[in-house]
C-alpha cells in the first residue's frame, strides 16, 4: 500500500504539484520549475524526508510526458501517466480550470484509482522506431501532396494524368513537356523542387529506419510472413504496440487499434455501427493497406475477402482483413511463430470452380 501520492499540473515552464498521503491529508501544494534537476531536488528533499521508492505520480498525456516519465522512472517512481481527455471529463468543476485544481484531482484520483485510460509510454528503442516512422511519414506525405498538385496543373490544362507516375526526375520532365512553354510549367518546377528535398529526405530516414529495426529483427523477420505485411506494416505494429504483454488478448489489440465495431446495447436492443476508430491511426491505415492484397486469388486472406466483400461490400471486407491480420500479428509476435495458414482455418491448393447456368444471352447469327 502507498503512503504517499503525487498529483502534478505540467507546463513548459512550471509545474503545480499536490501530494497527499493515504488518507488524503495536503503534505504538499506548491509550485515547482519544470526541470529535471529541479524536480529530482523535490523528490530528495521532501517536506518530511525523501519520497518513497514506487510512489505513484501522476499526470496528464501530452508533449512533456514522455521524458518526464523516463525521469521519475530513473529515480525509482511509478510515473501514472493519464489520458487528457479522461482527466477533463473527470473534472469535478467544469469550465472552471486551475493548475491547483487539475494537480489536486490527478492526485485524488490515482489515491482512489479512478482513472481508466493510462497512457503507455513506450522505451527507448520502441520510442525512437515510433519517431522515425513519423518523420518518414511526413516527408512520404509531402511528396503526395507534390505529385497531386504537379497533375492538378495538368488536368486544368485539359491532359489526362491517368500515366504520370512521377516517381523520378524522367517522368516530371514528360510532365513538363506535356504542358509546354507557359506559366504552369514554372509551377511544376517549384512543386518538383519540393518533391526532390522531401523524397532525398525520405531515403535518409530510411536507412535510420533500418538501424531502428536492429533490436526487432528477429520480431520483423516473424511478422513480415504474413502475406501483404512488409516492413512498414510491421515496423509500424511494433511501434504502436509497444509490447503484447500490454494486452490480454488479440480482441484487445483490435479495440485499441479502432478495428472493432462499435456496440450500442440497450434494454433488449442491440446494434453493431462503424468502427470505433481509436488509437493509432497510423497503424490503421496501413493494415488496411495492407488488407488491399487479399483481392489477389493467390493471397491466403482472399476466401476470406471473397465472402464479406459479396456480402457487405469492399470496403468493409477490406476492414474486416485488416481486423484479421490485427489479431494474427498480435498471436504470432506474443508466440513468437511465423504465419501458418494452417491456423487461419483456410485450406490451400488449386481449386476448380464449376457452375451451373440456366440462361445465357443468345448470340447473333452471322451476317450473310
Amino acid at each position: 500500500m502507498n503512503e504517499l501520492y503525487i498529483g502534478m499540473d505540467v507546463h513548459s515552464k512550471s509545474i503545480y504539484c499536490i501530494a497527499q498521503d493515504w488518507f488524503g491529508k495536503v503534505l504538499f501544494d506548491g509550485r515547482i520549475e519544470t526541470k529535471p534537476e529541479v524536480i529530482k531536488d523535490f523528490l530528495l528533499n521532501f517536506p518530511g524526508g525523501r519520497v518513497p521508492k514506487g510512489t505513484q505520480i501522476g499526470f496528464e498525456s501530452g508533449t512533456q510526458a514522455t521524458w518526464l516519465s523516463r525521469l521519475l522512472d530513473s529515480l525509482g517512481m511509478e510515473p501514472v501517466v493519464i489520458d487528457a481527455h479522461e482527466v477533463r471529463k473527470k473534472a469535478r468543476r467544469i469550465g472552471q480550470k486551475t493548475d491547483r485544481r487539475d494537480a489536486f484531482e490527478i492526485c485524488e484520483g490515482i489515491r482512489k484509482q479512478m482513472y481508466d485510460s493510462i497512457v503507455y509510454i513506450p522505451d527507448e528503442e520502441t520510442q525512437k522506431l515510433k519517431d522515425v516512422l513519423k518523420k518518414r511519414r511526413h516527408f512520404v506525405n509531402i511528396c503526395v501532396r507534390e505529385k497531386n498538385s504537379a497533375k492538378a496543373l495538368l488536368r486544368g490544362s485539359g491532359i489526362s494524368t491517368s500515366r504520370l507516375p512521377l516517381k523520378g526526375k524522367t517522368s516530371w520532365e514528360n510532365l513538363y513537356k506535356r504542358l509546354g512553354d507557359n506559366y504552369r510549367s514554372s509551377y511544376a518546377r517549384m512543386h518538383m523542387d519540393v518533391w526532390e528535398m522531401a523524397y532525398k529526405k525520405v531515403k535518409e530516414l530510411e536507412v535510420e529506419l533500418n538501424e531502428a529495426l536492429e533490436p526487432f529483427k528477429d520480431i520483423m523477420d516473424i511478422l513480415t510472413t504474413v502475406p501483404g505485411v512488409g516492413l512498414i506494416t510491421a515496423a509500424t505494429f511494433i511501434g504502436s504496440v509497444g509490447t503484447p504483454r500490454r494486452f490480454p488478448d488479440s480482441s484487445r489489440v483490435v479495440s485499441y487499434v479502432g478495428l472493432a465495431a462499435s456496440t450500442f446495447n440497450s434494454g433488449e436492443r442491440t446494434q453493431h455501427g462503424s468502427i470505433t476508430k481509436r488509437g493509432p491511426a497510423e497503424l490503421r491505415a496501413m493494415l488496411c493497406e495492407a488488407a488491399q492484397s487479399s483481392r489477389k486469388s493467390d493471397n491466403p486472406f482472399n476466401p476470406y475477402f471473397l465472402r464479406i466483400c459479396s456480402k457487405k461490400g469492399y470496403k468493409k471486407a477490406i476492414v474486416a482483413v485488416a481486423h484479421k491480420m490485427a489479431k494474427i500479428l498480435y498471436q504470432m509476435w506474443k508466440r513468437k511463430e511465423t504465419f501458418d495458414i494452417r491456423k487461419t482455418n483456410i485450406e490451400s491448393g488449386e481449386f476448380v470452380k464449376t457452375k451451373k447456368v440456366y440462361y445465357k444471352i443468345k448470340k447473333k447469327a452471322a451476317r450473310v
